[in-house]
């Protein structure tokens, strides 16, 4: 038996995340039988998924992650294959009745957050164009994922009780409209590539995790590092990774900001609760 990790208790609030708890133990076990796992403890971490570190018949190590079912996560393990370890971890094995993945376990699996902050930047400049491959279906693409948030964001303010001047929601809704209208070449992209989704491994330096992909353009990959609070929170330094990274990728600067500025806002407050590093980050960028 295994202890939930405390990151996953809130999902005990939700009809969805009880029955999806329920029937866990027995998604676990079926995985393991099926891979002929043995499991240790699952990593405390764990915030919407289980992982567990695993370890195969051979002896190798692996790494055996139960998805709870959402969007975002929807095409992980297609991400994954896709890549083919080239800058991410290693799919071995899928098991889509128990939305579960197998995968190459990071070791020592130290997360790139706890870096120094210029080290972080050139790891995610080495990392980015490994990521950046062609794609299309099955992945949402982003033009489709940005309508929604343009949608959705002016109903998520009021229902948050207007939490932030009205300027700056219109700013992020014109910034989204205006990189819409002229979208480039369109590949594979992390949306969420922070600093706790890279881990120190032994077959690369780093290796990335947790993919919630979509099919979007190159300077679109720039607005979770550029909001990236573990790196420094200031208007100073979020700017400096929008500059640096803009520079050493050599992309066009305005719409990486157009895309930081609207999706960072977009993230903000879209689960009803607001997140007041993303809304003063999104301010910078703003004027940035």
């Amino acid at each position: 038996m295994f202890e939930l990790p405390r990151g996953l208790k809130w999902l005990e609030q939700t009809s969805a995340g009880r029955e999806w708890l329920q029937h866990l133990p027995a998604q676990v076990k079926a995985c393991v039988d099926r891979w002929s796992l043995r499991l240790d403890q699952p990593y405390e971490q764990s915030q919407v998924s289980i992982v567990f570190p695993a370890t195969m018949a051979d002896g190798s190590p692996a790494a055996l992650k139960v998805q709870f079912p959402h969007k975002e996560s929807e095409h992980e393990a297609e991400a994954l294959r896709r890549w083919n370890g080239q800058g991410a971890v290693k799919l071995f094995a899928v098991a889509d009745e128990h939305h579960a993945l197998l995968m190459e376990r990071c070791e020592p699996g130290d997360h790139l957050s706890a870096a120094q902050p210029a080290e972080a930047l050139e790891v995610f400049a080495q990392i980015l164009p490994r990521l950046w491959i062609e794609a299309g279906e099955p992945f949402v693409s982003l033009l489709d994922e940005s309508a929604e948030w343009i949608k959705d964001l002016p109903l998520f303010w009021e229902r948050a009780g207007r939490p932030f001047e009205v300027k700056l929601l219109e700013v992020a809704l014109e910034a989204l409209d205006t990189v819409r209208r002229n979208p480039r070449q369109q590949i594979l992209i992390h949306q969420d590539l922070h600093g706790d989704n890279v881990l120190r491994a032994t077959r690369e330096p780093w290796l990335v995790i947790d993919p919630k992909p979509l099919t979007g353009e190159r300077e679109f990959s720039l607005a979770p590092i550029v909001r990236s609070y573990e790196f420094g929170h200031s208007r100073k330094q979020a700017i400096h990774r929008l500059d640096w990274l803009t520079a050493a990728l050599r992309l066009d600067r305005e719409r990486a900001r157009l895309w930081s500025l609207g999706q960072t806002l977009a993230w903000a407050c879209g689960d009803g609760n607001v997140l007041p590093r993303h809304v003063e980050t999104a301010r910078w960028l703003w004027q940035a």
